[in-house]
């Protein structure tokens, strides 16, 4: 993903324009995203991600470390043992004690998670969703930027970010899905740029346990 230099200029700019005006639009908003993103070469945050839809309600928690270049990894502590990791190439999902790992080409990659890919390049929020527009933040503090991401109008009918205001770091994602169901991922202890080792992001299918290649969304 590229980054125009005339978007630069005006990211670098956001962030005191958003002080000294009341009224940000949704492009000064998605600048400031950009321009926190952009300057991270790696992340690590906690997370919560809850579930509601189809009958079913759940909330799963534990630690997402990003390295760019296009590696993420979430490891569950609840429930403990579950992983999804993308190291580059492939995106991999096992949890503790399932008969089978699956693997999939990352390009092909359709998961409620990978709203996050754009992190992993080089952050355009404009480019990566259509409609984009601002909508008033549930508590009161920071930017809710919605819109509608690329190539997932099939299965998502919209995603809300909640956006600090003054870093752009994002708070929280809520993906809303065409058949009703909603995922919110909330994201606490933000650390910019820590030192995470590569093999961090290399997944050795436990012994015994075979790899399966998933079907790419259809």
């Amino acid at each position: 993903m590229s980054l125009a230099l005339a978007l630069l200029t005006c990211a670098l700019a956001t962030p005191s324009l958003l002080r000294a005006q009341d009224n940000p639009t949704a492009h000064d908003v998605a600048a400031l995203v950009d321009r926190h993103y952009n300057q991270l070469h790696s992340l690590r945050a906690g997370f919560t991600e809850t579930y509601v839809g189809l009958g079913i309600s759940r909330s799963e928690s534990g630690t997402l470390l990003l390295l760019k270049p296009g590696r993420m990894r979430w490891d569950y502590s609840q429930p403990a043992g579950k992983l999804f990791l993308i190291d580059g190439k492939y995106a991999w999902f096992y949890a503790q004690g399932e008969a089978e790992v699956q693997r999939m080409a990352a390009r092909q990659l359709d998961d409620l998670r990978s709203p996050l890919r754009f992190l992993l390049g080089h952050t355009e929020l404009e480019k990566e969703m259509t409609g984009l527009h601002l909508d008033p933040a549930s508590n009161g503090a920071g930017y809710t930027l919605v819109g509608q991401p690329k190539g997932q109008e099939n299965r998502v009918r919209r995603v809300s970010l909640t956006v600090a205001p003054h870093t752009g770091a994002i708070l929280a994602i809520e993906i809303d899905e065409q058949d009703g169901a909603v995922t919110k991922f909330t994201f606490t202890g933000e650390q910019p740029n820590p030192s995470i080792p590569a093999n961090t992001f290399h997944f050795t299918p436990p012994a015994g346990v075979p790899v399966v290649d998933a079907l790419p969304p259809a």
